[in-house]
């Protein structure tokens, strides 16, 4: 009751609040997964009427191709706000989708996976990646291809906190449990928990070494209720513990999970690797939420030290869900705002590894709704993906 009381006041009183009514703006037609593959195509993962679809454009979003179906049964999957179904390729050209099966228990959900070998023309039989079928929550799937073809998919799990509740322990939050492909996703190995502790409801970022290690981040329950991030590279070794680390230190508190997740960009490449670029929202520990905002950090892959957490984003107009993409030294981080009806996306760029900042600059507006900004590339050209109700998707050059 003391929660529910507590979350039912920010809610309606503080930064929380403005989040989720700008995460309410979202809608399942929005809410799409988009990937370029080596020959510039650009194809596209959407949910419609309990399916996945895939489509493809050959003309940089201006005309698509008939979608093709993915999973042969309806389902009722999440396609909203940090939930969607996610799309990468593969560096053999493999086509691959993961998407979130909600069960008939609240909050319960199936990870689903399914690839096409054959250029998106048709895919195979789709399976569950995890072997722990109880209905319970396996939800806010995430799907990393790295440069050798290993196929990782990370979800966040109450199977221990359920564990934990039937012999009277505490538990704070869910974890994050991972399973791994080293056939191009035709089997996954049994999946292992990266991390106890995480928030409930927000997506988890990835990104990649050099050396193709799948690197994943996420709003974690830190002691006191202190809703940061934390980092973790998975190593290529299985038998090998993951190096998991604290990345930001807000130390923001709150008994409740904002539905907001991290953003994750590699920094530097090859030789010159350094670490990596994040950006996340936290909302203070004010009461009139003044202190809520976007921030941005450099974290030293080898130190595990960040740089001073750089604040942007206008929390007035709800800034939020930021996306990241770096080639070499540039590096590009947009994020949405909503004044009045208009929804627009705003991003910065930096050329020297985000050491600096160009100015702030609008790049889009809609006045209806929109999802949140994705940020794809195509060889080294960065786009950003943009889908929105009134204008359709919008694929912008940067």
């Amino acid at each position: 009751m003391k929660f529910l009381i507590k979350l039912m006041f920010l809610l309606a009183c503080t930064q929380l609040h403005a989040h989720e009514e700008h995460t309410k703006q979202q809608t399942g037609k929005l809410a799409v997964s988009l990937a370029f593959d080596a020959h510039g195509d650009l194809w596209r993962a959407a949910e419609k009427d309990g399916y996945i679809w895939l489509d493809t454009s050959h003309d940089l979003g201006k005309t698509f191709s008939k979608p093709v179906q993915v999973n042969p049964q309806p389902q009722k999957i999440g396609a909203d706000g940090e939930a969607r179904p996610k799309i990468e390729i593969g560096p053999q050209g493999h086509i691959y989708i993961t998407w979130t099966e909600a069960l008939k228990k609240p909050f319960a959900g199936y990870i689903w996976f399914a690839r096409s070998t054959n250029q998106g023309n048709s895919f195979e039989k789709p399976y569950i990646v995890h072997q722990d079928r109880s209905e319970i929550t396996h939800r806010f799937d995430a799907l990393n291809i790295s440069k050798n073809g290993k196929v990782t998919v990370a979800w966040v799990d109450k199977r221990d906190l359920i564990a934990a509740k039937a012999t009277g322990k505490v538990y704070d939050g869910a974890a994050i449990y991972y399973a791994q492909s080293l056939d191009n996703g035709a089997s996954f190995a049994a999946e292992q928990k990266l991390a106890d502790g995480s928030c409930e409801c927000c997506r988890i970022a990835f990104t990649n070494k050099p050396d193709g290690t799948a690197v994943a981040m996420w709003r974690h329950v830190f002691a006191g209720s202190e809703r940061d991030h934390m980092l973790a590279e998975i190593p290529h070794n299985a038998e090998q513990a993951p190096v998991v680390k604290r990345a930001t230190f807000g130390r923001w508190k709150i008994d409740g999970c904002p539905h907001h997740g991290a953003a994750l960009a590699s920094g530097g490449e090859d030789k010159d690797w350094w670490g990596y670029h994040m950006a996340w929202f936290d909302g203070g520990n004010d009461d009139a939420g003044k202190n809520a905002s976007l921030f941005y950090a450099r974290m030293d892959g080898e130190a595990w030290v960040s740089s001073p957490a750089k604040k942007f984003g206008n929390h007035k107009n709800q800034a939020g869900h930021p996306a990241l993409l770096s080639i070499g030294e540039k590096v590009w981080l947009v994020w949405r705002e909503t004044e009045a009806e208009t929804n627009m996306i705003i991003g910065m760029f930096s050329d020297d590894g985000g050491r600096s900042w160009g100015e702030v600059k609008m790049i889009a507006r809609t006045a209806d709704q929109a999802d949140y900004p994705q940020l794809i590339t195509k060889g080294r050209q960065a786009y950003l993906a943009w889908n929105t109700l009134k204008d359709g998707l919008q694929l912008i050059p940067l």
